[in-house]
Protein backbone atom coordinates (compact mmCIF):
# COMPACT_ATOMS: atom_id res chain seq x y z
CA UNK A 1 0.00 0.00 0.00
CA UNK A 2 1.26 3.01 -0.98
CA UNK A 3 1.53 6.48 1.54
CA UNK A 4 1.68 9.49 1.32
CA UNK A 5 3.00 12.24 2.97
CA UNK A 6 4.47 16.16 2.56
CA UNK A 7 6.28 18.52 4.33
CA UNK A 8 4.48 21.63 5.88
CA UNK A 9 6.67 24.34 4.15
CA UNK A 10 5.66 28.09 5.09
CA UNK A 11 4.32 28.00 1.71
CA UNK A 12 2.12 25.33 2.00
CA UNK A 13 0.85 26.67 5.53
CA UNK A 14 0.15 29.97 4.19
CA UNK A 15 -1.97 28.25 1.35
CA UNK A 16 -3.90 26.28 3.77
CA UNK A 17 -4.34 29.46 5.96
CA UNK A 18 -5.94 31.42 2.73
CA UNK A 19 -8.07 28.28 2.49
CA UNK A 20 -9.51 28.31 5.60
CA UNK A 21 -7.50 25.83 7.26
CA UNK A 22 -7.12 27.78 10.52
CA UNK A 23 -9.11 27.93 13.17
CA UNK A 24 -12.01 30.11 13.25
CA UNK A 25 -11.88 32.39 16.85
CA UNK A 26 -15.23 34.33 17.62
CA UNK A 27 -14.88 37.55 16.89
CA UNK A 28 -14.44 40.01 20.09
CA UNK A 29 -16.25 42.74 20.54
CA UNK A 30 -14.93 45.70 22.76
CA UNK A 31 -17.03 48.71 24.65
CA UNK A 32 -15.19 51.24 26.41
CA UNK A 33 -15.35 53.01 29.50
CA UNK A 34 -16.56 56.57 30.48
CA UNK A 35 -14.06 59.68 28.83
CA UNK A 36 -13.18 57.17 26.75
CA UNK A 37 -12.70 55.77 23.10
CA UNK A 38 -12.48 52.86 20.84
CA UNK A 39 -8.84 54.41 20.67
CA UNK A 40 -7.74 53.03 24.11
CA UNK A 41 -7.95 49.27 23.23
CA UNK A 42 -5.45 49.40 20.73
CA UNK A 43 -3.05 47.65 22.77
CA UNK A 44 -5.00 45.21 23.89
CA UNK A 45 -6.13 44.83 20.05
CA UNK A 46 -3.12 44.11 19.13
CA UNK A 47 -2.72 41.18 22.38
CA UNK A 48 -5.90 39.53 20.79
CA UNK A 49 -4.58 39.20 17.29
CA UNK A 50 -1.09 38.48 17.77
CA UNK A 51 -2.59 35.46 20.33
CA UNK A 52 -5.50 34.29 17.97
CA UNK A 53 -4.66 35.37 14.25
CA UNK A 54 -7.28 36.07 12.25
CA UNK A 55 -9.94 37.37 14.70
CA UNK A 56 -12.31 40.22 13.90
CA UNK A 57 -11.98 42.68 17.06
CA UNK A 58 -14.23 45.69 16.83
CA UNK A 59 -14.04 48.55 19.31
CA UNK A 60 -17.82 50.15 19.00
CA UNK A 61 -17.02 53.77 18.21
CA UNK A 62 -20.00 55.09 19.96
CA UNK A 63 -20.33 57.51 23.29
CA UNK A 64 -17.12 58.35 23.00
CA UNK A 65 -15.37 60.50 25.96
CA UNK A 66 -17.85 63.80 26.56
CA UNK A 67 -20.56 61.45 25.39
CA UNK A 68 -19.76 58.82 27.48
CA UNK A 69 -21.50 60.43 30.22
CA UNK A 70 -24.84 60.31 28.72
CA UNK A 71 -26.99 58.27 30.87
CA UNK A 72 -26.71 54.97 30.75
CA UNK A 73 -30.33 52.86 29.09
CA UNK A 74 -29.37 55.45 26.14
CA UNK A 75 -25.83 54.26 26.10
CA UNK A 76 -27.40 50.54 26.92
CA UNK A 77 -29.95 51.12 23.99
CA UNK A 78 -27.11 52.84 21.33
CA UNK A 79 -24.44 49.89 21.71
CA UNK A 80 -27.25 47.61 21.77
CA UNK A 81 -28.18 47.96 18.03
CA UNK A 82 -24.70 48.29 16.89
CA UNK A 83 -23.55 45.16 18.93
CA UNK A 84 -26.82 43.23 17.58
CA UNK A 85 -25.86 43.99 13.82
CA UNK A 86 -22.22 42.54 14.36
CA UNK A 87 -24.25 39.32 16.31
CA UNK A 88 -26.17 38.29 13.63
CA UNK A 89 -22.97 38.45 11.15
CA UNK A 90 -21.44 35.93 13.45
CA UNK A 91 -23.92 32.84 14.32
CA UNK A 92 -20.88 30.88 15.87
CA UNK A 93 -21.23 33.53 18.47
CA UNK A 94 -19.54 36.42 19.74
CA UNK A 95 -17.19 37.22 22.56
CA UNK A 96 -17.94 40.36 24.65
CA UNK A 97 -15.10 42.53 26.62
CA UNK A 98 -16.20 45.39 28.12
CA UNK A 99 -13.94 47.77 30.60
CA UNK A 100 -14.81 50.02 33.49
CA UNK A 101 -18.76 51.16 32.81
CA UNK A 102 -18.93 49.72 29.91
CA UNK A 103 -19.22 46.77 31.97
CA UNK A 104 -22.51 48.00 33.28
CA UNK A 105 -23.27 48.84 29.59
CA UNK A 106 -22.97 45.53 28.29
CA UNK A 107 -24.76 44.28 31.54
CA UNK A 108 -27.76 46.12 30.71
CA UNK A 109 -27.96 45.10 26.82
CA UNK A 110 -26.82 41.46 27.94
CA UNK A 111 -30.13 41.63 29.81
CA UNK A 112 -32.40 43.02 27.70
CA UNK A 113 -31.32 41.23 23.84
CA UNK A 114 -33.25 38.62 24.18
CA UNK A 115 -31.75 36.60 21.21
CA UNK A 116 -28.43 37.84 22.02
CA UNK A 117 -25.08 34.78 21.23
CA UNK A 118 -22.49 36.00 23.76
CA UNK A 119 -20.16 33.15 24.69
CA UNK A 120 -17.85 34.80 27.09
CA UNK A 121 -19.08 38.18 28.55
CA UNK A 122 -15.68 39.54 30.21
CA UNK A 123 -16.28 42.27 32.23
CA UNK A 124 -12.46 44.14 32.61
CA UNK A 125 -12.62 46.08 36.13
CA UNK A 126 -16.16 47.67 36.12
CA UNK A 127 -18.30 48.78 38.72
CA UNK A 128 -20.85 45.71 38.59
CA UNK A 129 -22.20 46.60 42.12
CA UNK A 130 -21.95 49.89 41.61
CA UNK A 131 -19.76 52.89 42.79
CA UNK A 132 -18.98 54.73 46.07
CA UNK A 133 -16.06 56.73 45.05
CA UNK A 134 -15.74 60.07 43.01
CA UNK A 135 -12.45 60.10 40.21
CA UNK A 136 -10.25 62.60 39.95
CA UNK A 137 -11.59 62.90 36.03
CA UNK A 138 -14.88 63.30 36.90
CA UNK A 139 -14.94 65.96 39.25
CA UNK A 140 -15.61 68.59 36.79
CA UNK A 141 -18.81 66.93 36.37
CA UNK A 142 -19.43 66.73 40.67
CA UNK A 143 -19.43 70.20 42.09
CA UNK A 144 -19.73 67.70 45.48
CA UNK A 145 -15.94 66.06 45.76
CA UNK A 146 -17.14 64.39 48.92
CA UNK A 147 -18.44 61.12 48.15
CA UNK A 148 -21.25 61.37 51.11
CA UNK A 149 -22.73 64.57 49.20
CA UNK A 150 -22.97 63.73 45.89
CA UNK A 151 -26.58 61.21 46.67
CA UNK A 152 -27.82 65.47 46.40
CA UNK A 153 -26.96 65.24 43.50
CA UNK A 154 -27.47 61.81 41.70
CA UNK A 155 -30.28 60.61 43.33
CA UNK A 156 -33.20 63.12 41.97
CA UNK A 157 -34.57 62.79 38.73
CA UNK A 158 -32.79 65.65 36.62
CA UNK A 159 -29.68 63.76 37.01
CA UNK A 160 -30.33 60.28 36.55
CA UNK A 161 -31.28 61.12 33.23
CA UNK A 162 -28.32 63.21 32.01
CA UNK A 163 -25.05 61.82 34.27
CA UNK A 164 -24.28 58.47 33.62
CA UNK A 165 -21.89 57.87 36.64
CA UNK A 166 -25.48 58.75 38.85
CA UNK A 167 -27.06 55.59 37.31
CA UNK A 168 -24.71 53.41 39.41
CA UNK A 169 -24.06 55.69 42.05
CA UNK A 170 -24.43 53.88 44.71
CA UNK A 171 -24.36 54.82 48.17
CA UNK A 172 -24.90 52.73 50.97
CA UNK A 173 -25.63 55.53 53.39
CA UNK A 174 -28.58 56.26 51.91
CA UNK A 175 -29.96 52.70 50.43
CA UNK A 176 -33.50 54.28 50.38
CA UNK A 177 -33.31 57.02 48.42
CA UNK A 178 -31.06 54.61 46.13
CA UNK A 179 -33.87 52.41 45.38
CA UNK A 180 -36.49 55.36 45.11
CA UNK A 181 -34.51 57.47 42.07
CA UNK A 182 -31.91 55.20 40.79
CA UNK A 183 -32.82 53.81 37.57
CA UNK A 184 -30.49 51.82 36.32
CA UNK A 185 -28.17 49.39 38.78
CA UNK A 186 -31.19 48.58 41.05
CA UNK A 187 -32.94 47.04 38.00
CA UNK A 188 -30.29 45.20 36.46
CA UNK A 189 -29.70 43.65 40.06
CA UNK A 190 -33.34 42.81 40.66
CA UNK A 191 -33.18 44.65 43.68
CA UNK A 192 -36.38 47.37 42.80
CA UNK A 193 -38.56 44.59 41.33
CA UNK A 194 -40.26 44.46 38.03
CA UNK A 195 -41.82 42.90 35.35
CA UNK A 196 -39.38 42.28 32.91
CA UNK A 197 -37.06 40.61 35.87
CA UNK A 198 -37.95 36.91 34.58
CA UNK A 199 -37.28 38.13 30.59
CA UNK A 200 -33.97 39.80 31.91
CA UNK A 201 -32.08 36.86 34.37
CA UNK A 202 -33.31 34.45 31.01
CA UNK A 203 -31.49 36.67 28.56
CA UNK A 204 -28.37 37.43 30.83
CA UNK A 205 -27.89 33.41 31.01
CA UNK A 206 -27.49 32.83 27.95
CA UNK A 207 -23.74 33.49 28.05
CA UNK A 208 -21.46 30.47 28.48
CA UNK A 209 -18.88 31.92 30.74
CA UNK A 210 -19.12 35.33 32.85
CA UNK A 211 -15.28 36.50 33.29
CA UNK A 212 -14.61 38.92 36.32
CA UNK A 213 -11.17 40.94 36.05
CA UNK A 214 -10.05 43.59 39.02
CA UNK A 215 -7.89 44.42 41.64
CA UNK A 216 -6.54 46.39 45.04
CA UNK A 217 -4.65 49.03 42.97
CA UNK A 218 -7.43 50.19 40.63
CA UNK A 219 -7.76 53.43 42.56
CA UNK A 220 -11.07 54.24 40.34
CA UNK A 221 -13.42 51.46 41.43
CA UNK A 222 -14.74 51.89 44.52
CA UNK A 223 -14.88 49.70 46.53
CA UNK A 224 -12.72 47.86 44.02
CA UNK A 225 -14.39 44.58 45.06
CA UNK A 226 -17.25 46.03 42.66
CA UNK A 227 -15.75 44.06 39.49
CA UNK A 228 -16.33 40.97 41.59
CA UNK A 229 -19.99 42.05 42.96
CA UNK A 230 -18.66 42.80 46.06
CA UNK A 231 -19.92 46.16 47.71
CA UNK A 232 -19.85 47.94 50.82
CA UNK A 233 -22.70 47.79 53.64
CA UNK A 234 -24.10 50.26 55.55
CA UNK A 235 -20.69 50.59 57.96
CA UNK A 236 -18.77 50.46 54.67
CA UNK A 237 -17.84 46.86 55.18
CA UNK A 238 -17.25 44.79 51.68
CA UNK A 239 -19.71 42.04 51.73
CA UNK A 240 -18.06 39.31 48.98
CA UNK A 241 -20.64 38.47 45.81
CA UNK A 242 -22.01 35.49 47.44
CA UNK A 243 -23.08 37.80 50.18
CA UNK A 244 -24.88 39.79 48.48
CA UNK A 245 -28.90 39.91 48.74
CA UNK A 246 -29.00 39.50 44.61
CA UNK A 247 -26.48 36.77 44.64
CA UNK A 248 -28.50 34.63 47.65
CA UNK A 249 -32.16 35.51 45.62
CA UNK A 250 -30.53 34.83 42.42
CA UNK A 251 -32.35 37.99 40.99
CA UNK A 252 -30.84 38.11 37.44
CA UNK A 253 -29.40 35.08 37.44
CA UNK A 254 -25.90 35.43 39.10
CA UNK A 255 -26.00 32.41 41.36
CA UNK A 256 -27.01 30.13 38.61
CA UNK A 257 -23.95 31.28 36.53
CA UNK A 258 -21.91 30.05 40.10
CA UNK A 259 -23.17 27.03 40.23
CA UNK A 260 -23.11 26.27 36.86
CA UNK A 261 -19.19 26.80 37.81
CA UNK A 262 -19.28 29.51 34.81
CA UNK A 263 -18.10 32.52 36.44
CA UNK A 264 -14.11 32.67 36.16
CA UNK A 265 -12.48 35.71 38.99
CA UNK A 266 -9.02 37.11 38.24
CA UNK A 267 -7.60 39.31 41.06
CA UNK A 268 -4.23 41.10 39.50
CA UNK A 269 -2.40 43.58 41.82
CA UNK A 270 -0.30 46.45 40.78
CA UNK A 271 -2.97 47.88 38.05
CA UNK A 272 -3.87 51.36 37.96
CA UNK A 273 -6.99 51.49 36.30
CA UNK A 274 -6.38 52.71 33.04
CA UNK A 275 -3.41 50.10 32.55
CA UNK A 276 -5.78 47.31 32.67
CA UNK A 277 -6.60 47.12 28.93
CA UNK A 278 -2.73 47.81 27.90
CA UNK A 279 -1.24 45.10 30.65
CA UNK A 280 -0.03 42.40 29.14
CA UNK A 281 0.28 40.04 32.51
CA UNK A 282 -3.03 40.61 32.51
CA UNK A 283 -4.13 39.93 29.06
CA UNK A 284 -2.43 36.71 29.22
CA UNK A 285 -3.55 35.90 32.73
CA UNK A 286 -7.03 36.79 33.06
CA UNK A 287 -8.44 36.99 29.08
CA UNK A 288 -6.38 35.50 26.56
CA UNK A 289 -7.81 31.68 27.32
CA UNK A 290 -11.49 32.82 27.49
CA UNK A 291 -11.16 34.23 23.47
CA UNK A 292 -10.47 30.63 22.31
Amino acid sequence: MKTFSFILTPAVLMLLMAAGWTSAYKPVILVHGILSGPRSFKMLTGFIKKAHPGTEVTAVDLFNYGNSTKPMWKQVEGFGKVIQKIMEKSPEGVHLLCFSQGGLICRGLLSTLPNHNVHSFIALSSPLAGQFGVPDVLLRYFPLSARELVYLLCYTKDLQESISMCNYWNDPHRRRRYLKYSNFLPLLNGEKPHSKMAAWRKNFLRIKKLVLIGGPDDNVITPWQSSFFGFYNHNEVVVEMKEQTFYKKNTFGLKTLDTRGDISVCSQPGVKHVKWHSNKKVFDKCIKKWLD
